[in-house]
């Protein structure tokens, strides 16, 4: 069979199989955003991480793992998964070893080490954490790539509003659970059950994603070395005017970010909460989440994506002020609850956009990049809050990321094109 034969065959396939992969996507992401629901990146993490140290720079170095890792790797994965028949392979072959056996390993490290090894403790949590997310940044452009094809560009805002609605839906039981579970067990032991619950969840989301059909369509690339593959990347950037400006938009976006690991610690330090009272935040982000993944999904497949991601850092902004002049922690609960809204939308949108720009042959590159450089700027991000609130305060800190968000909107709004109304820029 030829490559044109073997094209048309692989999209018979994939109409054939579009109600079952919907499905068992659907499940696996269900099954995964109600796992992170015990372990919020935003709210628990942090609470975790204060019963071993006050230092800002160390908190910022969840929000830092989590973009960096996430973000960072994709670039020099892109290359292999560009030209892999089979995208399957990364997010479950790759991904159960690289993403998904930290997790399952850090309730027992919590259990064996947080009472009597508190550094060791630290430590193990940081190292698996850095590995769980570092693993995500290497599968997740298969885990991109493979949703690209065999969900139709017509579908895609749809499935993962529904996915992720479903899936923050569950999680405000998770958010109803934690404060729930931190309260009537004392420390460690209500963090170990959280995550030993978020550990099996995540787990669950791997086997339905085991069951994805995809099928094989070889590439028409001709194999390159990764250096001749980075040597290309400049050219990609001169030619693509409208990829750029998106970039730039992102990395001021990332800078607004840098507060987002923050708000729960500042929260506890100003009104002297405890885990119980301030893990309720979780309640309100994962409701943010649900309502919001429902909007933004079916607003992007009428719309476009631009239009969310400038909602997004609207609402970023505007909940980085409310964090200035909230006069109790009641305020925060609208401030998780936008938190929340602004992870639906640039998780639909930020994701589904850069499928836009180019064709299926170049996709892989243009995640890639698309995730990389702006997720440089996102790693940093978090380090720089840390300083700022450790030098000044914590609000000079919000109001600078603020300010960063104004900047981005502007970029969005007036520099970036809608790439669906755009015609896609070749690769040479």
């Amino acid at each position: 069979m030829n490559t044109a034969d073997q094209a048309i065959s692989a999209q018979e396939k994939i109409r054939k199989d579009f109600r079952w992969n919907f499905i068992v996507n659907m499940l696996d992401g269900t099954s995964f955003w109600f796992g992170i629901s015990f372990m919020s990146v935003a709210v628990i993490l942090p609470l975790y991480v204060s019963h071993f140290t006050d230092n800002p720079i160390l908190i910022g170095l969840i929000p830092f793992f989590g973009t960096a890792g996430y973000l960072v790797p994709q670039l020099f994965a892109s290359n292999v998964v560009e030209r892999a028949s089979v995208k399957k392979f990364f997010p479950v072959t790759l991904g159960f070893f690289l993403m998904r056996l930290p997790i399952l390993l850090l309730a027992p490290a919590t259990f064996f080490l947080a009472v009597n090894q508190p550094i060791w403790a630290l430590l193990a949590f940081f190292l698996m954490y850095a590995w769980h997310t570092i693993g995500t940044g290497w599968q997740i452009v298969g885990y991109q790539d493979m949703i690209a094809k065999i969900i139709p560009v017509d579908k895609r805002g749809r499935f993962f509003g529904i996915t992720n609605f479903m899936g923050n839906g569950m999680g405000i039981l998770g958010a109803l659970a934690v404060p729930v579970i931190l309260s009537r067990f004392p420390f460690p032991q209500g963090f170990v059950i959280s995550f030993a619950i978020a550990g099996v969840l995540i787990f669950l989301s791997w086997f339905f994603l085991s069951l994805t059909r995809e099928p094989a369509v070889k590439s028409n690339k001709p194999p390159v070395s990764q250096w001749n593959y980075f040597r290309s990347l400049p050219q990609t950037l001169r030619k693509d005017h409208n990829l750029r400006m998106y970039l730039l938009a992102q990395i001021l976006f990332a800078l607004n970010g840098m507060a987002a690991g923050f708000l729960v610690v500042y929260a506890v330090k100003t009104w002297n909460m405890s885990d119980a009272q301030a893990s309720g935040f979780t309640i309100a982000m994962q409701i943010g989440l649900a309502l919001a993944n429902l909007f933004f999904g079916f607003l992007a497949d009428r719309k476009g994506h631009k239009l969310n991601l400038e909602i997004c850092v609207i609402l970023g902004t505007f909940s980085l002020l409310v964090a200035v002049i909230a006069p109790s922690p009641l305020w925060f609960f609208l401030i998780f609850f936008l938190r929340g809204a602004i992870g639906a939308g640039t998780y639909i949108s930020g994701v589904s956009i850069v499928y836009e720009f180019t064709d299926a042959e170049n996709r892989a590159t243009y995640i890639g990049l698309a995730n990389t450089i702006p997720g440089i700027m996102a790693a940093v991000a978090p380090l720089i809050g840390g300083w700022l609130a450790g030098a000044v305060s914590y609000q000079a800190m919000f109001i600078v990321a603020a300010v960063f968000g104004v900047i981005s909107w502007a970029v969005f709004r007036f520099a970036v094109q809608e790439p669906r109304h755009v015609k896609a820029a070749p690769l040479p």
